[in-house]
């Protein structure tokens, strides 16, 4: 059986080419953010991790 190399390369090249159009995509929407907006939200989930916490542990990082 012959393997069809040049099938695959394409294959793998959209793959990487579809993950790359995600990732790029997920950090645009970051940047909509104002940056005073973004540290807010940031510190909110910060207290809600460090109240979901056991009381007396520190959350680890």
């Amino acid at each position: 059986m012959r393997v069809p190399w040049k099938l695959l390369g394409l294959a793998g090249l959209a793959g990487v080419a579809a993950g790359g159009a995600i990732v790029v995509r997920r950090r645009r929407d970051q940047r909509h953010y104002d940056p005073d907006e973004l540290r807010a939200r940031l510190h909110e989930r910060l207290a809600e991790a460090r109240s979901d916490a056991a009381p007396g542990t520190e959350p680890s990082t």
